[in-house]
C-alpha cells in the first residue's frame, strides 16, 4: 500500500511540475482602460491546435493554466486589432507583458465596440444595463431610459417601480441627489446616462432605504485625451424641443467637463372619473362624474460642469456643479356633472385650474479616490450639499352653470418649499489575499425642509391652512463586509448599521413629531460558477422604506375640492426582508436568467380613501400592516444574427395583505426589446404589458406601449439622425377602480397620447465609438 501512495505521489508531482500558470492583462491603448471580455487564446506554435482560451474580467486580467511548451499567445476583441505573442516558450510561472489594443477602424464600420458587451452585465449582486446606444430614449430623458431597463417601470404620473413595487430608492452615481427630487428626472437628458444598476438585493455597502431595492444611475465620465465636444438638437411633436451641448477637455493632470441643456416641453392629456355612492344598504342614491383636459409645459435649463484633478497615479480629486432652472406650468379645465339615482343632471360645475411652479436646485460635490501599490486597494472620500427651492402656485376658479350661473368662487393657494441637504460617504476596500477582501464605510445625511403654506378661499386667508411646516431629517450609518473567492464557489456577507432621527414641527404646534430608530441591515450574497458561463446566485437582504417629504407633508393640492390628497407626518418606516435565487447560463448567442424571489414587508404604505363629510374623497398614506410577495422572473437575450439583438423579459407576482385591507391578488409583466443594426442604420423595437393588479383599495387594469426607433449615420460617423416614434398605438392609459365605504370611483387617466421626435447629433473632434462623457 505503502509503496502504491508513492508511485502516485511522484506521478501527481510531475503531473504538477508540467503545468505553468500565466497571468496578464489587456488594456485600450488610448486611454489605458481595462477591456473586459477581452479573448485570450493560446495555440501551440506548430500545429496552431488551440490549446487553452479564457476571457478577461472586469480589470482586463486573464489566468490561464497548461503544460509546459512553446506557444503563440492571441488576444481578440471586436472592434480592436489582434495582438499576439508568437513562439513563447512556457517552462515555469510567469507574467505576460501588457497587451495594449488599438481600435480597428474598418471593423468599427461593421460592428459597434459594444456589439460584443451584452446589453445587459450580471455583477454578483446587481445587473447593469449599457444605455448608451438605446435609440429610443434618445433626445428624452432619464425616465425615457428606465423606461427600457430590464425590470423597471416608470408609470405616467413619473412614479418609479422595480418588479412592480413602487417602494425602490434611486441614486445618483452611487449616492441621494437632488436630482432625483421634484420630478428632476424628466428634466435629466438621456444623452448624459452611462448605464443603469438594477440591485434588487443590495450589499451592505448600499443604504439600506428602499424595500424593492436601488436604482443606480451612473453619468458618463471622459476616458479619452484630448478635446472633444457634441452638440445634439431635437424637436418633436407635439412640442419637444431641446438643445444639448457637451464638452471635454483631457490633459494629463486634469479632465475639464461640462454639459448645458435647455428643452421646452408642451403635452395635453385627458381623463376622467366617474363615482357612484350607495347608502348603508348599498343602494344607489347619486352619481358624480368628472371630466379633465390638461395641457402640461416645462421650461428646463440644465448646466453641469467640473473638473477631474489628477494629484499623481494614486490620487485623484473631483469637483462639480449642478444647476437646474425649471418652470412648470399646467392648465387644467374640469367639469363636474352631479346626477341623481336616476342617472339624471341635477347640477353642473366648471372649473379651471393654473398651477405655476419654478424651481431651482444646486448640486456641490467633491469627491477624492486614493488606489495603493497593493492591488485593488481603494479609498473614497465623497462631500455632497443640495440646496433647491420651489414655488408652487395654484389659482382655481369655479363656476355652477347648471340649472342656473352662479358667480365665479376661487380658490388660491401657495407653498413655498426649500431643501438643504449634506450628504458624506466614505468606503475603504482593503484586499486580504488575492481573492479575498474586507469593505467598510460610513456615510452621514443631514436634511432640512421647510413649506410654508397659504390658502385663500375668494380672497380670504383660510386660517386652518395656513402653517409653516418644518422637518428634520438625520441619518448616520456604517458597513462592514467581507468577500471571498473559494473555487467555483464566491460569497459577499456585511452588516449595515443606520441610525435614523426624524422630526417635524410647525408655527401652529399641530403636527409636531419626533422620531428615533437604530436599526441592523444583515446581507448576504452567494454566487456558485459551475462554468464561466454558468452559475447560480443566492442573496438575501434587509431593507428599509422611510417616508419622504411627500408622505409627511400635512399640506395636499387644492385643485379638486372634491378629491383631495393629504399627507401623513405620524407615517412610521416599514421594513422588508427579501430573498432571491438566480440562475444565469450564457451560450454564444443566446442567454437566459431566470430567478425567484421572495418578499415580507411590515408597516406596509398604502393610500388610504375615504369620503369627508362634505362627501370629497380624501387619499392620506398610512401604515396598512403586512405584505408577503413572492414571484418569478426571467430575462432572455438572443442574437440570431450579429446585426441583430434580441432581448425580452417576463416578470410575474402575487402578493398578500393583512392589516386594514385584506387582499390576495398577482400580476405580471412582460418587455420585448428588438435591435437591428447594418451599416450606417439601426433600428429598434420595443414592446411593454403591465398586467392588471390590485393593491389596497385600489385595482388597476393592464396596459401596453409600443415605441420605435431608427438612427442613421452621416459624414463618415461625425453626425447622427435618429427619429422616435412613441406610445404608437395610444396605449399609454391608466384604467383604476376604487373601492370604498358606500362609494366605488372609475378613474380614467391618458396623460399623452402619440409622441415623436428627431434628434439630430454632430460630434466635434471626436467619433460616435469614443467613449467618454460625451452623447452618442
Amino acid at each position: 500500500m505503502k509503496t502504491i501512495c508513492y508511485i502516485f505521489m511522484v506521478l501527481s508531482s510531475i503531473v504538477i511540475s508540467a503545468q505553468v500558470t500565466i497571468k496578464g492583462k489587456v488594456l485600450e491603448q488610448t486611454s489605458n482602460q481595462p477591456l473586459e471580455f477581452a479573448t485570450v487564446i493560446l495555440t501551440d506554435s506548430k500545429t496552431n491546435k488551440i490549446i487553452a482560451g479564457e476571457t478577461t474580467n472586469e480589470n482586463g486580467q486573464y489566468t490561464i493554466k497548461t503544460k509546459k511548451g512553446t506557444y503563440t499567445i492571441k488576444v481578440e476583441f471586436i472592434g480592436f486589432k489582434n495582438k499576439s505573442i508568437e513562439n513563447i516558450t512556457l517552462s515555469n510561472n510567469q507574467t505576460i507583458p501588457t497587451f495594449f489594443l488599438v481600435e480597428d477602424a474598418e471593423k468599427l464600420d461593421e460592428v459597434e465596440v459594444t456589439a460584443e458587451k451584452s446589453t445587459t452585465e450580471y455583477k454578483l449582486d446587481k445587473r447593469v444595463f449599457n444605455v448608451g446606444k438605446d435609440l429610443i430614449s434618445k433626445g428624452g430623458s432619464v425616465t425615457d431610459v428606465l423606461n427600457n431597463v430590464p425590470s423597471v417601470n416608470v408609470d405616467i404620473e413619473g412614479g418609479v417601480s422595480l418588479r412592480g413595487n413602487p417602494n425602490v430608492r434611486v441614486l445618483i452615481n452611487g449616492r441621494p441627489s437632488v436630482l432625483t427630487a421634484n420630478n428632476g428626472l424628466e428634466s435629466i437628458p438621456s444623452e448624459t446616462i452611462e448605464k443603469v444598476e438594477v440591485i434588487t438585493n443590495p450589499s451592505a455597502k448600499y443604504d439600506a432605504e428602499g424595500t424593492a431595492g436601488i436604482i443606480n444611475i451612473v453619468l458618463k465620465k471622459n476616458t479619452k485625451g484630448r478635446f472633444g465636444s457634441s452638440l445634439q438638437l431635437t424637436t418633436g411633436i407635439p412640442d419637444n424641443h431641446r438643445i444639448n451641448y457637451n464638452v471635454n477637455y483631457k490633459k494629463e493632470k486634469f479632465n475639464l467637463f461640462s454639459n448645458i441643456g435647455y428643452r421646452y416641453i408642451s403635452f395635453s392629456g385627458n381623463g376622467f372619473l366617474n363615482r357612484t355612492n350607495f347608502d348603508n344598504n348599498k343602494n344607489v342614491i347619486s352619481f358624480s362624474n368628472r371630466t379633465t383636459n390638461r395641457t402640461r409645459r416645462m421650461n428646463t435649463l440644465n448646466l453641469y460642469f467640473g473638473s477631474d484633478y489628477y494629484i499623481n497615479d494614486k490620487n485623484t480629486l473631483t469637483l462639480s456643479y449642478y444647476y437646474r432652472n425649471n418652470l412648470s406650468r399646467n392648465t387644467v379645465d374640469y367639469a363636474f356633472d352631479f346626477l341623481n339615482s336616476s342617472q339624471q343632471v341635477d347640477s353642473r360645475v366648471v372649473t379651471q385650474e393654473s398651477y405655476r411652479e419654478p424651481q431651482k436646485a444646486n448640486q456641490i460635490e467633491f469627491n477624492y479616490v486614493k488606489t495603493f501599490d497593493k492591488k485593488g486597494q481603494k479609498f473614497t472620500l465623497n462631500l455632497q450639499y443640495d440646496f433647491w427651492n420651489d414655488d408652487e402656485n395654484e389659482f382655481v376658479k369655479e363656476q355652477q352653470v347648471f340649472p342656473t350661473n352662479t358667480a365665479i368662487k376661487t380658490l388660491q393657494s401657495r407653498d413655498v418649499e426649500s431643501s438643504k441637504d449634506f450628504l458624506f460617504q466614505s468606503d475603504f476596500k482593503l484586499p486580504i489575499t488575492k481573492k479575498s477582501h474586507v469593505e467598510m464605510g460610513v456615510k452621514g445625511e443631514i436634511r432640512n425642509i421647510d413649506s410654508d403654506y397659504k390658502v385663500w378661499d375668494n380672497t380670504v386667508l383660510v386660517d386652518s391652512l395656513d402653517n409653516l411646516l418644518k422637518y428634520n431629517e438625520r441619518i448616520y450609518g456604517a458597513y462592514i463586509q467581507y468577500g471571498n473567492r473559494k473555487n467555483k464557489l464566491q460569497y459577499l456577507v456585511g452588516l449595515r448599521a443606520e441610525h435614523a432621527n426624524t422630526g417635524s414641527t410647525d408655527r401652529k404646534n399641530q403636527f409636531k413629531t419626533d422620531k428615533s430608530y437604530t436599526d441592523l441591515f444583515p446581507t448576504a450574497h452567494l454566487t456558485y460558477n459551475f462554468t464561466d458561463a454558468t452559475n447560480l446566485q443566492l442573496s438575501y437582504s434587509r431593507r428599509i422604506r422611510r417616508p419622504s417629504f411627500w408622505h409627511l407633508n400635512p399640506f395636499g393640492g387644492i385643485s379638486d375640492r372634491r378629491n383631495i390628497r393629504v399627507g401623513n407626518p405620524d407615517l412610521n418606516p416599514m421594513y422588508t426582508n427579501s430573498y432571491e435565487l438566480g440562475f444565469l447560463k450564457r451560450w454564444k448567442r443566446f442567454t437566459i436568467n431566470p430567478s425567484i424571489y421572495y418578499q415580507r414587508t411590515t408597516n406596509v404604505f398604502e393610500t388610504l380613501i375615504t369620503a369627508n363629510s362634505f362627501g370629497a374623497l380624501v387619499s392620506k398614506p398610512i401604515n396598512s400592516g403586512t405584505e408577503k410577495r413572492y414571484g418569478a422572473e426571467l430575462a432572455v437575450r438572443f442574437s440570431p444574427y450579429k446585426w441583430w439583438r434580441l432581448s425580452s423579459e417576463f416578470n410575474y407576482f402575487g402578493f398578500s395583505q393583512r392589516g386594514i385591507y385584506t387582499v390576495d391578488d398577482n400580476a405580471w409583466s412582460t418587455r420585448l426589446n428588438s435591435r437591428m443594426k447594418f451599416s450606417k442604420l439601426t433600428i429598434q423595437y420595443s414592446f411593454n404589458y403591465q398586467g392588471e393588479r390590485q393593491s389596497g383599495q385600489v385595482f388597476t387594469e393592464g396596459q401596453y406601449r409600443a415605441d420605435l426607433g431608427i438612427s442613421k449615420d452621416f459624414w463618415n460617423d461625425k453626425a447622427t439622425v435618429t427619429l422616435n416614434m412613441n406610445n404608437i398605438f395610444d396605449s399609454n392609459i391608466r384604467k383604476r377602480l376604487i373601492t370604498g365605504e358606500d362609494y366605488t370611483a372609475y378613474r380614467y387617466e391618458r396623460p399623452i397620447g402619440r409622441f415623436s421626435s428627431i434628434t439630430f447629433t454632430y460630434r466635434f473632434n471626436r467619433t460616435k465609438k469614443d467613449r467618454d462623457r460625451l452623447p452618442d
